[in-house]
């Protein structure tokens, strides 16, 4: 009901219709393009689970400082030094970052997103993040969540 979306009563809903519906909600009209700053471990684990998974948001930039990755293809995406950022982020029309650099270098990786134009920033480091207004700022710190999940688990054995 919250999305205007109705079935023919007792016989449940059009699952393919109802797909779409939602995907209509959730997808914008035009793809966004992401890319990921820092292309260690995690940054390349991301680009090639994420890469091609949704149709209307795509990484399509790599960043880093290391000069063996940069100008390579990682994951089917080609990977620029920092000093580029602000120029290919324009160029490509990059409205999200991904940020995987070590815990020192987030907020300033966050100050050139956000100067480059991004609107919206996943953080995927220890440090908590300050950004403008105009941008959406999402922190996952993956130590929470799996000490959250180790609580859980601890808590199940006690019984």
């Amino acid at each position: 009901m919250f999305l205007g979306y109705t079935s023919v009563q007792r016989k449940g809903y059009d699952i393919a219709d109802l797909v779409s519906v939602i995907g209509t909600l959730l997808d914008h009209n035009e793809v966004l393009n992401a890319a990921v700053v820092g292309m260690g471990h995690l940054g390349t684990a991301i680009t090639t689970y994420f890469r091609g998974k949704r149709a209307k948001l795509d990484i399509v930039a790599t960043f880093d400082i290391d000069q063996n990755k940069i100008g390579q293809i990682i994951a089917g995406v080609k990977c620029y030094s920092k000093q580029q950022l602000d120029e290919v982020i324009k160029d490509l029309n990059i409205s999200i970052g991904v940020i995987t650099v070590p815990p020192e270098n987030a907020a300033d990786v966050a100050d050139k997103l956000v100067k480059a134009g991004v609107k919206g920033i996943l953080n995927f480091t220890t440090v908590p993040l300050n950004v403008s207004n105009n941008v959406y700022l999402e922190e996952f710190d993956m130590i929470t969540s799996l000490e959250k999940v180790a609580y859980y688990v601890k808590k199940q054995k006690d019984k």
